[in-house]
């Protein structure tokens, strides 16, 4: 009998790997030529740590501790575990499933009745039990293996997610250090202007003491000694609350930060060169979204596969005896096999309903990932855009910082020798603490549209972040396994 059990199992799997449901191929994109701006001076850079370049050994360490404790990072390590239990469950089944039971059980019987028991009848008897079970379902449709194509996509994705939470998390960093910096510089600039236009301001009222200058004069300089000074709440509530959110990011909770280099130090990073096509393998976001265009498509094979029989192997074999002396003696040998056949004949349309729901999810996914790819473009010439054109704007500013210097200069020498009225010193004053407060602005939107190009164009850099991460949860790595799919 067992030979006929595994010559039915040998039959089956020969009509085995018809697969219904489509084949995943790669959808056609558009992908640029070029980029919308060129840079001649660029290097290839997207495969190193490019936040060093700052030349900042507190980023450096602010971005490894952010690398270790940050609780996105961790809730995205541990949301694999979570994937690859998922897959290691859908993928049990294309295996057979094997169990073993034992049983004793004891009995009696009534002895009363109008049918008395025959002579030597015991009335309590012993019942022992060992049955080994084994059930197999035949995937001839493909059913299980789409789920298990499914489940893997669905683990990669939950891979490359993580990967798009470092890639975001690294930037955030940087971009939070250096606002933080921009910050700092802005308060030092009005503290220190506060500070000189209040010696002003003393000054002047000893001046207007002695009956030297009007009272006009007096609140001109009075309305600058408070401009400055209001100035200065406003940034000290803003390095507060960048001080917050970076110490969130670092996994721990709001406090002071410590800083390194000032803004103006910081070496500006080598502008980074890519192709357009380079994008659909650098990027996380954009993988994550593929893997879960696969696990759609997959999903079509699996709604259809319902439509067609589905075919069990199921078996036992054991032995009972009611002494257990004899439990394994050829007498108390039992078996049985069986291979049930479902087929489903009429479902009022609800397996039409799974494959039209299976397909519109895989629509979804596919502008999913032709929307993500856009976006990846959009972000890279956004970056690239934001670079060129604040290069030339921060270039003006210094310039106009430097001419409003020279203009201060001179407005209070001809108001100290008597050839003009303090309103030019006024202005003189007012447009160059303005202009430094925008020129030291433009410097951190200098060096975050660096940050964002970098985060824009991903690269191999990722990976070398990711050697770093110290989470409680090791992810597989498995973008480049070929032994997914072997059992474990």
């Amino acid at each position: 009998m067992a030979i006929k059990f595994w010559l039915i199992s040998a039959l089956t799997l020969l009509v085995a790997g018809c697969t219904v449901g489509p084949d995943y191929r790669r959808p056609a994109v558009d992908v640029p030529v070029d980029w919308r701006i060129s840079e001649q001076e660029a290097k290839e850079l997207t495969d190193t740590d490019w936040w060093r370049q700052f030349n900042d050994p507190v980023l450096d360490s602010l971005i490894e501790t952010a690398l270790r404790e940050n609780k996105d990072l961790l809730v995205a390590a541990a949301r694999i575990e979570e994937f690859a239990g998922r897959y290691g469950i859908v993928r049990s089944d294309l295996f057979p499933q094997v169990g073993a039971t034992g049983e004793y059980s004891r009995q009696r019987i009534s002895e009363s009745g109008e049918n008395p028991l025959a002579p030597g009848y015991k009335t309590t008897t012993d019942s022992f039990t060992a049955t080994l079970n084994a059930g197999w379902e035949i995937d001839i449709w493909g059913r299980i293996r789409r789920s298990t194509e499914a489940a893997r996509a669905q683990l990669i994705a939950s891979e490359e997610g993580r990967r798009a939470v470092l890639l975001t998390l690294v930037g955030n960093v940087a971009s939070s250090y250096i606002n933080l910096r921009d910050l700092d510089r802005r308060l030092a600039i009005s503290r220190s202007t506060a500070k000189s236009r209040g010696e002003s301001y003393q000054l002047f009222r000893e001046r207007f003491a002695g009956g030297l200058i009007s009272d006009l004069e007096l609140s001109q300089n009075r309305s600058q000694y408070d401009e400055a000074l209001a100035s200065i709440p406003p940034l000290e509530k803003a390095v507060a609350q960048q001080e917050n959110g970076l110490s969130v990011l670092l996994g721990r909770n709001p406090g002071p930060i410590p800083r390194g280099k000032e803004i103006d130090q910081l070496v500006l990073p080598a502008v980074v060169a890519g192709l357009p096509s380079d994008l659909l393998e650098r990027r996380p976001d954009i993988r994550q979204a593929e893997q879960t265009l696969i696990a759609a498509n997959a999903q079509i094979g699996v709604a259809k596969a319902a439509y067609f029989p589905t075919i069990s192997l199921t078996g036992a074999f054991g032995s009972a005896s009611g002494d257990l002396s004899d439990l394994f003696k050829g007498p108390a040998k039992i078996w049985q096999y069986s291979a049930p056949v479902s087929l489903p004949l009429f479902t009022a349309g609800r397996i039409a309903g799974s494959v039209q729901e299976a397909e519109a999810l895989q629509q979804q996914a596919l502008i999913g990932y032709q929307q993500a790819i856009q976006n990846g473009f959009r972000e890279v010439n956004d970056a690239l855009v934001d670079q060129t054109q604040t290069r030339k704007q921060l270039a003006a500013q210094k310039s106009q910082v430097d001419s409003l210097r020279q203009y201060a200069s001179i407005a209070r020498l001809r108001y100290d020798n008597g050839y003009t009225d303090y309103l030019a010193v006024l202005d003189a004053e007012r447009s160059l603490f303005n202009a430094e407060l925008a020129y030291t602005q433009t410097q951190g939107a200098l060096h975050l549209a660096m940050v964002n190009l970098y985060k824009a164009l991903g690269g191999g850099w990722v990976d070398r972040a990711d050697q770093r991460t110290r989470s409680a949860a090791a992810p597989v790595d498995t973008t480049r396994r070929d032994d997914i799919g072997a059992p474990r």
